[in-house]
């Protein structure tokens, strides 16, 4: 059994999107993140801040976007969107999953809010910095870790499509574009993301 726990439009949209390329049933519980009155209580016994995304899966609650990702893709590995232990993408594989969360949303939230802050004194660096990483991988290749796309893709997609096209933060680049368009052409996106169908209401059943 595995349990969805999203809201509309947020970062859990990424998650919504990897469920729907892997494929497997799920159910979907809406969360109002959004209500002046804040989130259920009974929701925060299941992630402590009120956060969106969540899942639990055979009774196993998981939080944050990268750990979710890496936990669905190894428990369902027929999809082929994790390359396996001992496959030598898998260390950039799961840099890239973790850099999302930990380096390019913070700096993306960060440039957009036009926070001050000395780069040396925060985890994740600058906005320019991070944008230069991304561009030099993904001029090397076509997707994040090389020929072929994964769950680092879809994290890292779901960031450009935000930056670019929602939020108009990050630059308009040959690179950058070229791998939105890539990454938005697969019918997962726009079942998602792209047209968000269900961001009304969800379900891979």
């Amino acid at each position: 059994m595995l349990t969805f726990f999203h809201a509309p439009h947020s970062r859990s949209s990424t998650i919504h999107w990897l469920l729907a390329e892997l494929g497997v049933p799920f159910e979907t519980r809406i969360v109002d993140i959004r209500s002046a009155g804040g989130v259920p209580a009974s929701y925060r016994s299941i992630q402590a801040h009120g956060k969106v995304p969540a899942i639990i899966h055979d009774g196993i609650t998981v939080t944050e976007r990268a750990a979710i990702a890496m936990h669905l893709c190894d428990a369902f590995p027929q999809a082929g969107l994790a390359p396996p232990v001992g496959d030598r993408r898998r260390g950039p594989y799961l840099s890239w999953l973790t850099y999302v969360d930990a380096v390019l949303d913070p700096a993306i939230t960060a440039h957009m809010h036009r926070w001050q802050y000395e780069p040396r004194g925060v985890a994740f660096g600058t906005f320019q910095d991070a944008l230069a990483h991304v561009e030099r991988t993904l001029a090397a290749s076509p997707y994040v870790t090389g020929d072929r796309f994964t769950a680092a893709d879809v994290a890292l997609g779901s960031a450009m499509y935000w930056g670019l096209d929602i939020l108009k933060v990050i630059p308009e680049t040959p690179i950058f574009r070229g791998y939105l368009d890539r990454v938005s052409r697969r019918s997962a996106f726009h079942r998602t993301i792209g047209e968000d169908p269900a961001e009304s209401a969800a379900e891979a059943a």
